[in-house]
């Protein structure tokens, strides 16, 4: 796990792991969370079915203030217990059937490798002192 998010004072992940991650986004994220990781609109307010819109990935969303352990499970989970409420409803799928740890990981390299400088730092900062689950 320690290369999997490279703005964490870790070491950078390859080129290639960019370039698997770049793919498996395009091919398996991009519909919900948009090509440019910019989620779906208005995405902090509930669609008539009361499920949450994919959330922005990038600087502008949440998920740079989730441990790198919490961003592997729900994405190989989907949105459930520990990560959301049970009964929680979520358009999330999970991908653990999909997609391998390591797929799993270029995809979060790729999509950390396009946050600002600021939010890497502050991540940092955040993720630090945050329990593990």
């Amino acid at each position: 796990m320690a290369v999997l998010l490279a703005g964490c004072g870790e070491q950078a992940p390859d080129p290639a792991q960019l370039a698997l991650g770049q793919k498996i986004y395009a091919q398996h994220c991009a519909a919900c969370h948009g090509a440019k990781l910019e989620g779906q609109p208005n995405w902090r307010a509930r669609l008539p079915n009361g499920r949450m819109p994919a959330p922005p990935h990038d600087d502008s969303g949440h998920t740079w203030h989730h441990p790198d352990e919490v961003l592997v499970g729900i994405t190989k989970n989907g949105l459930v217990p520990p990560y959301a409420p049970a009964g929680y409803d979520s358009d999330m799928p999970a991908f653990a059937g999909t997609l391998s740890d390591a797929e799993i990981r270029a995809v979060l390299a790729y999509i950390a490798s396009h946050w600002s400088t600021e939010v890497v730092k502050l991540r940092a900062e955040m993720t630090q002192h945050q329990p593990r689950r």
